[in-house]
Formats: structure tokens, sequence, C-alpha cells
């Protein structure tokens, strides 16, 4: 089988990023979330996204027009799914959440459909087993700015047909990505590696080694990242960081605890660019 139509499950900063890929790619999309007005917010940034990538000389404005047309805002679930082929679940990372979205999708799709989780961390085996079709469950692992970040990791589930990867892994070709195949252990390879370094910078910051802008500058001009660990813990949020550290402390222990100093901003409310500050501050930005 192959891929004509895909329903992206949660409108947040990932879900939107996905259905940009796909819809400017060719696919029909639709956008679900319980929220019409988080619906609303997104299609409006993604078509920012878009006219930034016609300014730039990157899209034309024919195929911005296009993609925009190819997406559907859809608040009922079961409406948003009941014909495609592939489901993306982008909701936050709390497992039971999940449990509840893919036992319903496994009622409302075809018997035939895809579904995929975004997770960046959970395991796509325990999500699966919400399912009674675990051989067409499987993790695709995008990241954040979507439409600009070249790689996806697709994660094999204990029972993941080599059908489905080979869909996914064509889909996912289809969209201009990199693809690297995982066989699933918590973390995969980027959020395990990550979290490591974003905590360890977080032990750094609390020890007083460094201010945020310098041990930020060392990673990048030392170690050739393109982002600071702070910079990109801002970017993704700190409570999803926080609620990835702490599921990988439960499942591959106590290397993985999170920083006090992380637990510490989350209790404020420092969330990172999306409420204004984080370990930055970017109210006046």
């Amino acid at each position: 089988m192959g891929i004509q139509k895909v329903a992206v499950i949660g409108a947040g900063t990932m879900g939107r990023g996905i259905v940009h890929v796909c819809a400017l790619s060719g696919f029909e999309v639709n956008m679900q979330d319980v929220s019409s007005e988080l619906l609303e917010k997104s299609v409006n940034i993604l078509g920012a996204n878009l006219q930034k990538g016609v300014e730039r000389g990157k899209v034309t404005s024919e195929a911005k027009d296009a993609a925009l047309a190819r997406i559907s805002c859809i608040t009922d679930l079961e409406e948003a799914v009941k014909d495609v082929d592939l489901v993306i679940e982008a909701v936050p990372e709390i497992m039971e959440l999940k449990l509840e979205i893919f036992s319903k999708l496994d009622r409302y799709c075809l018997p035939d459909a895809i579904l995929a989780s975004n997770t960046s961390t959970m395991s796509i085996t325990e999500i699966a087993s919400a399912t009674n079709r675990p051989n067409k469950v499987i993790g695709l692992h995008f990241f954040n700015p979507v439409h600009m970040m070249k790689l996806v990791e697709i994660i094999n589930a204990l029972e993941t047909s080599e059908e489905t990867y080979d869909v996914s892994a064509a889909f996912c070709k289809k969209i201009g990505k990199e693809t690297v195949k995982i066989n699933e252990f918590p973390g995969f390879v980027t959020s395990r590696i990550n979290c490591l370094i974003g905590n360890e910078a977080f032990v750094m910051l609390q020890e007083g080694v460094g201010t945020p802008e310098d041990i930020d500058k060392a990673l990048k001009f030392g170690l050739n990242h393109p982002m600071g660990p702070f910079e990109l813990v801002d970017l993704v949020g700190l409570d999803v960081r926080l609620r990835n550290q702490q599921y990988l402390h439960e499942t591959l222990g106590e290397k993985y605890k999170p920083a006090p100093l992380l637990v510490k901003y989350v209790k404020a409310g420092r969330l990172g660019r999306k409420v204004g500050k984080g370990v930055y501050d970017y109210t006046d930005k």
C-alpha cells in the first residue's frame, strides 16, 4: 500500500510542522485538535512559515497556496481519521493520553491504516498494545522545526511488520526526509544522547561552571553543535524536556535523573520561547 492521505493528531509545534511538510509534499492532510482556537493559530503560523519560504526563494507562491489548500482542520477525531492511510500522533508525552488516543484510532481508522507516534522517548510497543493492529504501529520521530530538520527516526516496535516499515520509510522519503531505522529502546538514539547533554548543561549551570551564554558557545564552537543546549531546550520547551528526562530516568536509571535546576525552572513557569522566558528571556525580542 502507499500513502495518499494523512491525519496529524495534535496541532501544537510538532503537529503543525508535520502538517507543513506533508501538505507541501503533495499529501492531503487532516490536522486534528480538540481546540479550534489552536487549529486556527497553527494554520496562521504554518502559512507565515510558508510565506517565509516564498520570500527566501525556497517555495513558490503557487506551491504555498496549493499546500494550504490541502490542509483540513477538524476537531472531531473520528471524522479526521476515518479515511486516511497514515495517522501521525503528536500530542504531549503522556503515556496514558497516547494509549487512549491509539485505542480510539484502532476503532476509527481503516483496517489497513498505519498508526504512527511522534514520541521522542516512549515505548512504541506499549503504545501499540492499545490496538488490535500492533503490526501496523510504528514510531516516526520528527525534529523541531520540522520543515527545516532533515531527520526522521523510524522506530520499530516488537511486532511492527516489515511492510509497515517499508511504507513508512517511503513516505518519509517523499516528504524529503533522511531516515534511520531504530529498534525500540527508551529514548531511541537522539533523545537519549540529547537528554544527557542537556541535563549535564543544567548541572554545570547549577554548579556555576559558566553562564548559559558561555556553555552554549562552548558547544557550538568547540563541538560544532548548531545550537547550544540551552538554546535548544528553550526551543523544545523545558516542560517537554523534563517529561522526557523523567521517563528516561524511570526506564534507564540514575544517570538520567533530572537536574534540580531544570525542575525549578519548570516549577517557575520558565518553559522556553513559547512563554517568552526559559533559560533565556525573550520578552524584549
